[in-house]
């Protein structure tokens, strides 16, 4: 497990996370309880905080960063993240803000100053803009995102499932050998 203390700030991790070993996470980073951090991600918290709640899935090769404070954004944007998050395989998160049961589909990005409400699917692919607002309840895709549709009632119930069912492949994998 590569996680790694910058000028004094150390990450800190809740009960029973998974940290795949080839992953990299660094200063003012905090992961709820049950969450896993697969192969290949980068979580960089160099410059300002990440918040990453419980039963969340951080795909392989997915990077979350911040928008650090300066001359043109005073405050900067922190990266926070909700419960029952997946976030698919290389997405790109930058100093968002994303609900709880949300789908952040594979190759997609979310930029600076988004905000994405609770029970959202964004679609492979596609692209946040700067300080865009997704709002609760629907399917979002494109590049840059458009609202397509409402979610369904089985799609609304797939959040906490797919959280769950990673949650259960996470421990398999904290019973390795190898895992610390």
């Amino acid at each position: 497990m590569n996680i790694r203390s910058f000028q004094g700030i150390t990450p800190t991790l809740g009960d029973k996370v998974f940290v795949d070993p080839s992953a990299v996470v660094l200063g003012d980073v905090k992961i709820g309880a049950d969450t896993s951090i697969w192969p290949l991600v980068v979580i960089r918290g160099d410059m300002h905080r990440i918040r990453i709640g419980h039963s969340c899935s951080i795909q392989d090769g997915s990077i979350l960063h911040i928008t650090h404070a300066g001359p043109y954004n005073p405050d900067g944007f922190p990266l926070i993240i909700g419960n029952h998050v997946t976030v698919g395989h290389q997405a790109m998160l930058h100093g968002c803000t994303i609900g709880d049961r949300i789908l952040v589909g594979m190759g997609a990005m979310i930029m600076d100053g988004a905000v994405i409400e609770s029970d959202v699917v964004i679609g492979a692919g596609s692209l946040v803009p700067p300080g865009k607002t997704l709002v609760s309840g629907f399917l979002y895709v494109g590049r840059p995102v458009k609202q397509v549709r409402a979610l369904t009632e089985k799609e609304m119930s797939y959040f906490t499932y797919t959280a769950g069912n990673y949650v259960k492949l996470k421990d398999q994998h904290l019973q390795e050998e190898w895992a610390v």
